[in-house]
């Protein structure tokens, strides 16, 4: 097994912006897009290189990508939650839209553009791991502008860091969930022997092209500095939670010289474990995790959550 991590981003090019594996490429977009803009071929636009590392900065590890029918694709593994990053996946899609058209063409000749951005954190309210947007009408939901789709896949709503093989196993129902097992749990599978859940050709190929994967002197050095980015952005919430807890028992002790210890400790907990569920709710937590970290109640949650 491989003891590279295929959510850092250059890895991830390294896989699938490459002329060898565009077939796992066109796997990883049809399991993401809809029937109707399932592919056949691919152009890559922007292939990985290696020397790109020299000069260029890191939005260089993009994926751009056209289909046979001139449909363009952004593929893009965010590390880290970064500020705005909502308005920069849109930027990205502007630009792909935009960029089609040369001088003196028609707008009619301009094509679908997707944008995909695989998150390496919780980004939305809610449960579901993957998301899609269009431009609808706000009543009726009637899709105005079909040119325009984001795809949001938040790899932390699909597997937790502790989930074994044998729970993963029980989740899968579709492409894209076998490609996030990969992006998620490669350290738990191998290729020459993977449960039928997971017994899929290109998930082999991609698990093999992992196992065998080297890096340049430069390229190690990029990867090992974004795996530690990575490593302190899954840290940093966690930690944030603790130190809630910790600032909510401080709070709680203050309030407690004036209303006594016990009585006061309790209400400063309070107040700060509902703060921290409010943030808990808002980067889509699961109610069972806020539950845990925050001793709330499901019924008290629930109440924050319907307020949102």
């Amino acid at each position: 097994m491989s003891n590279i991590n295929p959510r850092v981003d250059i890895a991830f090019k390294k896989i699938f912006g490459v002329e060898e594996n565009k077939d796992l490429t066109i796997s990883l977009i049809n399991s993401i897009v809809s029937e109707e803009d399932q592919i056949t071929e691919l152009t890559l636009l922007n292939p990985y290189n290696p020397k790109n590392f020299r000069t260029d900065k890191l939005s260089i590890l993009d994926i751009k990508a056209q289909g046979a029918t001139g449909k363009k694709f952004n593929i893009e593994i965010q590390i880290t939650d970064e500020a705005d990053y909502d308005k920069r996946a849109l930027y990205y899609w502007a630009k792909l839209y935009t960029e089609q058209l040369k001088s003196g063409e028609e707008y009619s000749s301009l094509s679908k553009a997707i944008g995909i951005h695989i998150l390496n954190f919780t980004s939305l309210s809610g449960t579901k791991y993957h998301n899609v947007f269009h431009i609808t009408e706000k009543e009726s939901n009637l899709v105005y502008f079909k040119d325009l789709e984001l795809h949001t896949i938040e790899l932390s709503k699909f597997a937790t860091k502790d989930q074994n093989l044998q729970d993963l196993v029980k989740k899968i129902t579709t492409s894209l969930d076998i490609w996030c097992s990969f992006l998620t749990k490669h350290n738990l599978l191998n290729p020459d022997n993977l449960p039928k859940e997971l017994n899929n050709r290109d998930l082999k190929k991609a698990l093999n092209v992992l196992n065998i994967m080297n890096f340049s002197e430069e390229e190690r050095s990029a990867y090992d500095d974004h795996l530690k980015w990575m490593m302190i952005e899954a840290n940093t919430l966690e930690k944030r939670y603790r130190d809630g807890i910790e600032e909510g028992r401080a709070e709680g002790e203050k309030i407690g010289e004036e209303k006594g210890k016990i009585e006061g400790l309790k209400e400063g907990e309070k107040v700060k474990a509902i703060e921290i569920a409010r943030k808990m709710l808002k980067k889509g937590l699961d109610i069972d995790d806020i539950i845990d970290i925050t001793g709330l109640t499901k019924d008290e949650i629930e109440s924050l959550k319907s307020q949102k």
